[in-house]
C-alpha cells in the first residue's frame, strides 16, 4: 500500500506542478472579483442591499433555469428557510441521507422536526430510489393527504436529498415516489452547482432546492447560499423569511413572523457575481482533472475511482475514491503535505441523531468505510 501511496502522492504533485502543501479544495479568484469589490465598496452598499445581489440572484436563475431565486448568507440558512416554506414544523419527520454533511440534518432540527435516515444508491452515493420506497411501503401511510409513520402517527413532511460531491442522484424517481406519498421534495444541492441529471440542472426537479457557496465550494463569496424553485409563492414566502419577516414600508418597523437574518450581503454578492462569470472555465478544468484521475486510478490496483452516474454531467467538486486500506491511504498522503479526507462520520452515529428512525444503511456504511477525497481544486 505505501508504494501505491507513492505512485499518489507523485501523480498529485506532478498534475498540480508544485512540492509545497496541496489543498483538498481551494478558491480560484482569477476574473473580476476585486475589480467588483472595489466597486461594491465605492458604492457603500456593502451590506444586503445592493445592485450586486440582485444581479447574483438574476444569473444564477439563468444557469439553473429556476424561474425564483432568493440570495442568502450560506446554505444552510438557505436549506432551513427551504424546510420553512414546505411547511415543515416541530414534530415532523423529515426523510434524507445518513451520508451528507451535518448541516443537512441540523436545518431540519432547526425547524424543530427529527430526520429519518434512509440508505444511498451504490450507483450514485445520494438517495436511492428504491431504499425510500420500501421504508415507505413498510413505515407508512397518507392519511388526509399527509404521509404519517404507522406506529407513531408522525407525519412526515418533506424529503431531503442531497448531490453527494456534485453526483446527481436519481432524483426524477425519487420525485414521483415524493408525489405519490404527499411528500414535498427539497434538492440538497450546496454540493452540485454545474451537475446536470438527463440534461436538467440539479435543484429544478423538486419543490424547491438550494446551494452553498461556501469558501470550498466549486465558486465561492467567502459565504453565500441561494434558494431556486419555480413556485412563485415559495420565492416571496423565502424572500420574507430571510429578510426577518419585514413588512416593506419606507419607515416603519412591522414584522408579521418570526423571522430570520439570513440575507447575503452586496459585498459577498459582488465576489459571487464575478464567480460565476468563470463558472464555465472552473467546470472544465474540474473535468480534465477527474478524467485524467479516472485513467491514472485504472492502473493502481485495489483503487476505484469514482466516476459520475449514468444520465448525469457531474461538476465533480470533490473526486474521491473507493479503497479497503482507507485510513493508511489518509495516513500517508497527509504525511506527504497532500491535503485527502474521509467521507463525513454518518449522521446516524453521531450522539445527537443516533436516536433518529433509520433503516439498515448499508450502502452508506459502505461508503463510510472505504471512501477517500483527494484534492480537486482548479487545476
Amino acid at each position: 500500500m505505501i508504494q501505491k501511496c507513492k505512485k499518489i502522492v507523485k501523480f498529485v504533485r506532478k498534475t498540480y506542478k508544485t512540492d509545497g502543501f496541496i489543498p483538498l479544495h481551494e478558491p480560484r479568484f482569477r476574473g473580476n472579483e476585486k475589480k467588483y469589490l472595489n466597486e461594491c465598496i465605492d458604492s457603500t452598499f456593502v451590506s444586503s442591499v445592493g445592485k450586486f445581489v440582485d444581479m447574483f440572484e438574476e444569473k444564477l436563475c439563468g444557469v439553473v433555469g429556476s424561474k425564483h431565486c432568493v440570495a442568502t448568507i450560506n446554505g444552510t440558512s438557505a436549506l432551513h428557510v427551504a424546510l420553512l416554506t414546505c411547511g415543515v414544523k416541530s414534530g415532523d419527520g423529515v426523510i434524507t441521507q445518513a451520508l451528507t454533511f451535518v448541516a443537512t440534518a441540523n436545518a431540519i432540527n432547526y425547524c424543530g422536526a427529527k430526520p429519518i435516515f434512509v440508505d444511498v444508491s451504490k450507483k450514485t452515493m445520494g438517495l436511492s430510489p428504491k431504499a425510500l420506497k420500501h421504508f415507505l411501503e413498510k413505515n407508512c401511510e397518507v392519511k388526509n393527504s399527509t404521509c404519517r409513520v404507522k406506529k407513531t402517527n408522525q407525519p412526515i413532511r418533506a424529503c431531503v436529498v442531497m448531490h453527494t460531491f456534485g453526483h446527481p442522484c436519481k432524483v426524477d424517481k425519487i420525485a414521483k415516489i415524493c408525489k405519490k406519498w404527499h411528500i414535498k421534495l427539497i434538492e440538497d444541492g450546496a454540493e452540485s452547482l454545474g451537475s446536470f441529471y438527463k440534461n436538467k440542472h440539479t435543484c429544478r426537479f423538486g419543490d424547491v432546492g438550494i446551494f452553498s457557496f461556501n469558501g470550498n465550494k466549486i465558486i465561492t463569496g467567502g459565504n453565500g447560499g441561494a434558494i431556486v424553485t419555480d413556485d412563485e409563492d415559495l420565492a416571496k414566502k423565502a424572500k420574507h423569511l430571510t429578510t426577518t419577516a419585514k413588512v416593506p414600508h419606507k419607515w416603519e418597523y412591522v414584522h408579521d413572523e418570526v423571522g430570520y437574518n439570513y440575507r447575503l450581503s452586496n459585498l459577498n454578492a459582488s465576489l459571487l457575481v464575478a464567480q460565476l462569470e468563470e463558472l464555465e472555465s472552473f467546470l472544465t478544468s474540474k473535468r480534465e482533472l477527474a478524467k485524467k484521475y479516472k485513467e491514472f486510478f485504472k492502473t493502481i490496483d485495489g483503487v476505484e475511482f469514482i466516476d459520475e452516474p449514468k444520465n448525469s454531467k457531474s461538476n465533480f467538486w470533490l473526486n474521491a475514491i473507493l479503497v479497503k486500506n482507507r485510513d493508511k491511504v489518509l495516513e500517508e498522503l497527509n504525511k506527504n503535505n497532500i491535503m485527502s479526507r474521509p467521507v463525513w462520520k454518518l449522521l446516524s452515529k453521531l450522539e445527537i441523531y443516533k436516536d433518529c428512525q433509520k433503516d439498515s444503511l448499508k450502502n452508506s456504511k459502505y461508503f463510510a468505510k472505504y471512501v477517500v477525497n483527494i484534492p480537486s481544486s482548479v487545476v
